[in-house]
């Protein structure tokens, strides 16, 4: 059988209940790493303070503001470690990679995958965040030059060539379409909450009756509940609702204003990621109640990856927002173990 038209497998497809994952204690059972492991294999932190700097790239004549956390500062002549990139969505900045949410444990997957050996970059997006403001929509084509002008940072202060990206919703779009453009960049992608053709998505569905205003708007509204109804609107519990308002307080000093394009291509332009051109190995990681990224349409899109090194996980209790999840560290349980992976011996 051609592998294009290869099933999706039962063993790569981990549903509901049958996760079989525990929060607590989640470190305690993540896999041996293989003595074949390349150096591209983040090792468990040997401790010490979480180390942290802000750089800019230039899109043209646009700043993008990046961020980055490591346990350590870098210092001459050390070993590189491997880089994961988080790629925020169409609502939020790359915030929500890192947020402080007081009395209710780790909520940063920037700290938390420091401490297991990364180095960890993140970036707002053209029009959101720290970046510089313009007339587009910010859509996702937009969203690969910025990633495109990250990666030349990235090589600078790094001296890594190839980076892991780990992009949520149109983060997931952004990630998948710059490892179209750029499979020489692209390591390892972890695209959560992603989103195929769309198909049965009744979020999108909802959304797209106002496709003619993201059509003739660069700009939408973006208020305190908007960002709520992220975290409520597929199935309230899944998310703390202290999380919910730490990461509406860390938003609303930008305004109320935020890109259209990621819904406008996510209502009429999908798909925009074409699976047969995503060389790099893949996590697919849904939540069990996503609202946009449903089952079968992921389905179709895992079925036609043509790297054989490509895994389909569904979250229990788990809906849209995977990051800021109440069950957030089976996400981190998930993505960690797929970087970190041993290079196959056998292909």
């Amino acid at each position: 059988m051609d592998q294009l038209d290869r099933p999706l497998a039962r063993r790569a497809l981990i549903k509901g209940t049958g996760l079989g994952l525990v929060a607590a204690g989640i470190a305690d059972v993540l896999p041996a790493r293989s003595a074949q492991a390349e150096s591209s294999k983040a090792a468990p932190s040997e401790g010490g303070d979480i180390w942290s700097k802000e750089y800019w790239a230039k899109k043209g004549d646009i700043p993008l503001w990046l961020f980055r956390k490591r346990v350590g500062e870098p210092k001459p002549g050390e070993a590189s470690r491997p880089v994961v990139f988080f790629v925020h969505g169409s609502s939020v900045t790359s915030r929500t990679f890192d947020l402080n949410v007081p009395g209710h444990g780790e909520y940063s997957i920037m700290n938390e995958f420091a401490r297991y050996g990364f180095d960890c970059w993140t970036m707002d997006h053209e029009n959101y965040g720290k970046s510089g403001r313009t007339s587009g929509n910010a859509d996702i084509a937009s969203g690969v030059e910025d990633l495109k002008a990250a990666a030349e940072v990235l090589i600078r202060e790094t001296g890594r060539q190839k980076f892991h990206f780990l992009g949520e919703s149109s983060g997931a779009l952004r990630a998948g379409a710059y490892a179209m453009a750029q499979p020489d960049r692209a390591d390892r992608l972890v695209l959560a909450a992603f989103t195929y053709k769309g198909d049965g998505s009744p979020t999108l569905a909802k959304r797209a009756e106002q496709l003619e205003y993201y059509r003739t708007h660069n700009m939408r509204k973006r208020d305190r509940d908007m960002i709520r109804s992220i975290a409520t609107r597929d199935k309230p519990g899944t998310s703390e609702i202290a999380a919910v308002e730490a990461l509406a307080d860390a938003e609303m000093p930008f305004g109320d204003q935020i890109p259209t394009g990621t819904y406008l291509d996510m209502t009429s332009n999908l798909p925009v990621v074409h699976p047969e051109k995503v060389l790099s190995p893949v996590l697919l990681v849904p939540g069990e109640y996503d609202g946009i990224a449903t089952v079968p349409d992921i389905e179709a899109f895992f079925n036609l990856l043509p790297n054989g090194d490509r895994q389909f996980i569904i979250l229990p209790g788990t809906a849209h927002s995977v990051t800021l999840a109440t069950n957030r560290q089976l996400f981190w349980h998930v993505a960690r173990s797929f970087l970190t992976m041993p290079t196959p011996i056998a292909t």
